[in-house]
């Protein structure tokens, strides 16, 4: 989860934020190039005593500065594309879950396992125990094994909210009458935060959210217990 004055991503917790991750730092790399290029070239011309009508007027220069756009354009837009392409990938799910936003809590519905499901809400301030973290805590966490592929239904009962988690690079809106979809997995146990991140009303700061990734045998275990 983020710390104090962090200015940089969460750990990636799956491998859909790592892309994510390794993209941004693909781009910021170009953009710091680009804007020292360019820096140099305005400190040049700016103070320079030798520019003539054959430096500012140069076709060759035109010629640069019109194909250079493009062809920096095209390092960012193929692999876009291809992380596009990753996260609509919902191939071959291994487990499917349903979220539903109410205002102001989650509901969670497990669909390979009949009947399982449950809300979850914030743990009160007054309720919290030592250790929690504060406006993240709740009651009954998403529980999921790890290294799982997972699809989440996405929905809403009410407002428009969002669902995120932004250590497994997950943010799907929640629209009433209209169900999102995205996929997600973990390769490693955890406990993973999250927030609704659409503000939906007064209470939209106080329905956290929060992943619990276990050992596959141990998530069958808990689901036997739940049912």
């Amino acid at each position: 989860m983020a710390s104090w004055g962090q200015l940089a991503f969460q750990d990636a917790a799956s491998p859909m934020m790592q892309n994510i991750i390794g993209f941004h730092d693909h781009a910021m790399m170009i953009l710091t190039l680009v804007m020292s290029v360019v820096t140099v070239f305005f400190m040049v011309f700016v103070f320079s005593k030798s520019l003539s009508r054959y430096t500012t007027d140069s076709q060759k220069l035109e010629t640069f500065w019109t194909l250079t756009p493009a062809i920096i354009l095209v390092f960012l837009a193929v692999p876009s594309l291809k992380l596009l392409y990753l996260i609509d990938d919902t191939a071959s799910p291994a487990l499917t879950i349903k979220v539903i936003a109410h205002q102001w809590y989650w509901s969670y519905q497990y669909s390979d396992f009949g009947a399982l499901e449950f809300d979850s809400y914030m743990v009160p301030l007054d309720q919290m125990k030592n250790g929690d973290y504060r406006l993240l805590e709740v009651d009954n966490r998403l529980v999921l094994p790890t290294g799982v592929h997972t699809l989440a239904l996405i929905s809403s009962a009410d407002v428009i909210h969002s669902w995120a988690i932004p250590s497994l690079g997950v943010k799907v809106d929640a629209v009433p009458g209209r169900v999102n979809m995205t996929w997600f997995f973990s390769p490693l146990p955890g406990v993973y935060y999250g927030q609704c991140s659409e503000i939906c009303g007064v209470n939209h700061s106080f329905m956290p959210i929060v992943a619990e990734f276990i050992h596959p045998n141990d998530f069958l275990a808990w689901v036997k217990e739940m049912t």
